[in-house]
């Protein structure tokens, strides 16, 4: 059912786009009805979040043996460290293995930084207005956002969100429960 209700809200946005480009109008608006009520497990990885703005990139956690590539739609763009993300915010994060050598130390390149392996997961966090708002236990509730995780192959991962869940939540909402909130806007200049 969540499944058809998505492929049904789908086609009216792309009815909708494709009424407003013929009629002239640059940005095709996006109806109320749009906005479907997801869960956590429900978002898939977008296909072409690779040619988006990157939110960091080659983040590096010598801890765990990877590194990180983070990538933002273009909505997210409109972020402000006061505001926080808007509705409509997808984040999608690439966890790769760091090379490690025949000793098990971790090799670097010329640049001093984790050498990429293999792809580990992806997952996505998304925001939209009213997602997440009911989710139980109370103390999980990352303002409107939420996640999934995915094997390389596009196969569902095992993880469990709440263990996402569980470690966005200490960020709270001053940091809208983004991780690297204020690397990001640091690095954008605000």
């Amino acid at each position: 059912m969540r499944t058809q209700l998505r492929n049904l809200t789908l086609s009216f946005v792309a009815v909708a786009a494709l009424a407003a480009l013929s009629t002239g109008c640059s940005t095709p608006p996006v109806p109320e009805a749009a906005v479907v009520e997801l869960k956590d497990g429900d978002i898939a990885v977008p296909g072409d979040y690779k040619s988006w703005p990157k939110f960091l990139s080659a983040v590096q956690r010598p801890d765990v043996k990877q590194v990180r590539e983070l990538y933002m739609n273009p909505v997210a763009k409109g972020a402000t460290p006061a505001a926080g993300f808007p509705n409509g915010t997808v984040f999608v994060m690439e966890l790769w293995g760091a090379q490690t050598g025949t000793d098990g130390t971790l090799l670097t390149g010329a640049d001093g930084k984790l050498v990429k392996g293999n792809l580990l997961k992806v997952f996505v966090m998304s925001k939209n207005q009213g997602w997440a708002e009911n989710y139980e236990p109370a103390a999980m509730r990352n303002g409107n956002w939420i996640y999934s995780a995915w094997l390389p192959d596009g196969k569902a991962a095992p993880d469990n969100p709440l263990a996402c869940r569980a470690c966005h939540a200490p960020l709270t909402s001053s940091k809208d429960f983004v991780h690297r909130y204020d690397e990001h806007f640091g690095q954008r200049g605000g």
